[in-house]
């Protein structure tokens, strides 16, 4: 796998994992009393988090798109 994430898009996807991670457990809001919208978050966090990490996206991979520098 080629990185094909760059620093600042990292860190954004990183700040939007936690948030979504932490949302249905601390913000208290009527969206999240369901169970699926939190499986949803929570999912969803996940993955940003673990693309932040690998430095991957596999949608930016098919779209063609690239936001590292070289």
């Amino acid at each position: 796998m080629t990185a094909n994430v760059g620093k600042i898009d990292r860190m954004l996807r990183l700040i939007l994992g936690l948030v979504l991670l932490a949302a249905p457990f601390v913000s208290g809001m009527a969206l999240f009393a369901s169970g699926p919208a939190t499986v949803i978050s929570v999912i969803l966090g996940l993955v940003m988090v673990g693309t932040s990490a690998m430095k991957f996206c596999p949608l930016y991979r098919i779209l063609g798109i690239q936001t590292c520098e070289l």
